[in-house]
Protein backbone atom coordinates (compact mmCIF):
# COMPACT_ATOMS: atom_id res chain seq x y z
CA UNK A 1 0.00 0.00 0.00
CA UNK A 2 0.95 3.47 -1.05
CA UNK A 3 1.99 6.53 1.49
CA UNK A 4 -1.06 8.46 2.77
CA UNK A 5 -1.97 11.77 1.00
CA UNK A 6 -2.23 15.15 2.79
CA UNK A 7 -3.56 17.77 0.25
CA UNK A 8 -2.98 21.50 0.79
CA UNK A 9 -5.43 24.15 -0.51
CA UNK A 10 -4.81 27.71 -0.90
CA UNK A 11 -4.96 30.47 -4.08
CA UNK A 12 -1.81 31.76 -3.12
CA UNK A 13 1.49 29.68 -4.79
CA UNK A 14 4.02 30.58 -2.08
CA UNK A 15 1.40 29.72 0.94
CA UNK A 16 1.01 26.59 -0.93
CA UNK A 17 4.94 26.09 -1.57
CA UNK A 18 5.73 26.44 2.17
CA UNK A 19 3.22 24.49 3.76
CA UNK A 20 4.79 21.52 1.23
CA UNK A 21 8.18 22.41 2.41
CA UNK A 22 7.95 22.32 6.18
CA UNK A 23 5.61 19.08 6.20
CA UNK A 24 8.42 17.61 3.72
CA UNK A 25 11.10 18.71 6.29
CA UNK A 26 9.13 17.27 9.29
CA UNK A 27 7.42 13.75 7.79
CA UNK A 28 9.89 13.36 4.95
CA UNK A 29 8.77 10.22 2.11
CA UNK A 30 6.41 9.24 5.00
CA UNK A 31 3.38 10.96 2.32
CA UNK A 32 2.30 11.91 -0.90
CA UNK A 33 2.09 15.97 -0.66
CA UNK A 34 -0.22 17.07 -3.04
CA UNK A 35 -1.21 20.81 -3.62
CA UNK A 36 -4.14 22.95 -5.38
CA UNK A 37 -4.89 26.33 -6.16
CA UNK A 38 -8.58 25.80 -5.33
CA UNK A 39 -11.48 23.79 -4.16
CA UNK A 40 -12.16 22.66 -7.40
CA UNK A 41 -8.36 21.47 -8.13
CA UNK A 42 -8.23 19.62 -5.28
CA UNK A 43 -11.74 18.06 -6.12
CA UNK A 44 -9.96 16.92 -8.75
CA UNK A 45 -6.73 15.61 -6.92
CA UNK A 46 -9.47 13.64 -4.47
CA UNK A 47 -10.77 11.86 -7.58
CA UNK A 48 -6.57 11.15 -8.93
CA UNK A 49 -5.92 9.74 -5.70
CA UNK A 50 -8.98 7.59 -4.95
CA UNK A 51 -8.97 5.94 -8.23
CA UNK A 52 -5.32 4.62 -7.21
CA UNK A 53 -6.27 3.98 -3.35
CA UNK A 54 -4.15 6.31 -1.87
CA UNK A 55 -5.73 7.09 0.99
CA UNK A 56 -6.43 10.53 2.04
CA UNK A 57 -5.08 11.13 5.71
CA UNK A 58 -5.30 15.15 6.06
CA UNK A 59 -6.32 17.71 4.33
CA UNK A 60 -5.16 21.91 4.66
CA UNK A 61 -7.56 24.22 3.52
CA UNK A 62 -6.91 28.39 3.40
CA UNK A 63 -10.75 29.58 3.98
CA UNK A 64 -10.96 33.12 1.81
CA UNK A 65 -10.45 31.40 -2.08
CA UNK A 66 -12.33 32.46 -4.86
CA UNK A 67 -15.10 30.27 -5.81
CA UNK A 68 -15.69 28.05 -2.60
CA UNK A 69 -14.85 29.31 0.81
CA UNK A 70 -12.97 27.01 2.89
CA UNK A 71 -15.36 26.05 6.13
CA UNK A 72 -17.31 25.05 2.68
CA UNK A 73 -14.97 23.10 1.21
CA UNK A 74 -14.19 20.87 4.30
CA UNK A 75 -17.48 20.57 5.12
CA UNK A 76 -18.57 18.70 1.87
CA UNK A 77 -15.29 16.85 2.46
CA UNK A 78 -16.62 15.50 5.31
CA UNK A 79 -19.32 14.56 3.99
CA UNK A 80 -17.51 12.40 1.77
CA UNK A 81 -14.62 11.87 3.58
CA UNK A 82 -15.45 11.82 7.41
CA UNK A 83 -12.27 10.36 8.36
CA UNK A 84 -10.04 12.75 6.78
CA UNK A 85 -8.36 15.26 9.37
CA UNK A 86 -9.63 18.73 8.35
CA UNK A 87 -7.05 21.98 9.21
CA UNK A 88 -8.58 25.65 8.13
CA UNK A 89 -5.78 27.95 7.44
CA UNK A 90 -6.73 31.16 7.47
CA UNK A 91 -5.98 34.96 7.89
CA UNK A 92 -9.58 36.21 7.63
CA UNK A 93 -11.93 34.04 9.10
CA UNK A 94 -15.17 34.70 11.18
CA UNK A 95 -15.35 32.74 14.09
CA UNK A 96 -19.26 31.77 12.60
CA UNK A 97 -17.16 30.32 9.62
CA UNK A 98 -14.88 28.32 12.03
CA UNK A 99 -17.38 27.84 14.68
CA UNK A 100 -19.40 26.58 11.40
CA UNK A 101 -16.37 23.74 10.28
CA UNK A 102 -16.19 22.78 13.29
CA UNK A 103 -19.22 21.93 13.83
CA UNK A 104 -20.26 20.79 10.52
CA UNK A 105 -17.00 19.52 8.99
CA UNK A 106 -15.24 17.94 12.57
CA UNK A 107 -12.83 20.74 11.96
CA UNK A 108 -9.42 19.35 13.93
CA UNK A 109 -7.80 22.65 13.87
CA UNK A 110 -7.81 26.36 13.10
CA UNK A 111 -4.50 28.04 12.17
CA UNK A 112 -3.51 31.52 11.46
CA UNK A 113 -1.76 33.20 8.59
CA UNK A 114 1.52 33.97 9.45
CA UNK A 115 2.03 30.68 10.93
CA UNK A 116 4.98 28.97 12.74
CA UNK A 117 6.31 25.76 11.44
CA UNK A 118 6.04 24.32 14.79
CA UNK A 119 2.14 25.27 15.05
CA UNK A 120 1.98 23.54 11.78
CA UNK A 121 3.72 20.31 12.76
CA UNK A 122 2.09 20.30 16.30
CA UNK A 123 -1.40 20.68 14.62
CA UNK A 124 0.20 17.29 11.78
CA UNK A 125 1.32 15.61 14.50
CA UNK A 126 -1.58 15.35 17.03
CA UNK A 127 -3.95 14.60 14.00
CA UNK A 128 -2.17 11.77 12.79
CA UNK A 129 -1.40 10.36 15.91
Amino acid sequence: MSEPAIICVDDEVVILESLKKQLKRKFGSSFIYEVAESAEEAWEIIEELNSENIPIIAIVSDWLMPGVKGDEFLIQIHQQFPEVIKVMLTGQADNNAIDRAKEEANLHACLYKPWTESELMEIITTAIN
